[in-house]
């Protein structure tokens, strides 16, 4: 059986879905973009800013699960240009230590145009 997870720390879904599911001891994220919680905008105009909003984001979720990035087994990453690829890097590496599994693509367009996306799959 699965369990939605839903927390005020990170932002609503902005469509007909959930921040997350548990599922078979595994905790699968929705995409997270660089969103404050609070107000719904956009937080930060370069690779850096947004990609650390994206990382509390994910943060409060996978905790509001009973997890964290430790426990991440696979990651897929969007960004919305290629050129970006090293800085997100930067960021991400601080995050996820344990170098899970990663997709990493270039997308044409992200929701509201953010410079990136990320959705985690961990251990619960």
């Amino acid at each position: 059986m699965s369990k939605i997870i839903s927390t005020t720390n990170a932002p609503s879904a902005i469509g007909p879905y959930s921040q997350a599911v548990v599922s078979g001891g595994l905790v699968y994220t929705s995409g997270q973009i660089a969103l404050d919680p609070a107000t719904g905008e956009i937080v930060g105009d370069t690779i850096e800013k947004q990609t650390e909003q994206v990382m509390k984001n994910l943060s409060a979720i996978l905790s509001a699960a009973g997890s964290e990035f430790s426990k991440a087994v696979k990651t897929t990453c969007f960004l919305a240009d290629m050129g970006d690829f090293s800085a997100f890097n930067d960021i991400y590496g601080k995050y996820f230590t344990g170098k899970p599994a990663r997709s990493c693509v270039a997308v044409k367009t992200l929701p509201k145009n953010v410079l990136c996306e990320v959705e985690v799959i961990a251990e619960v």
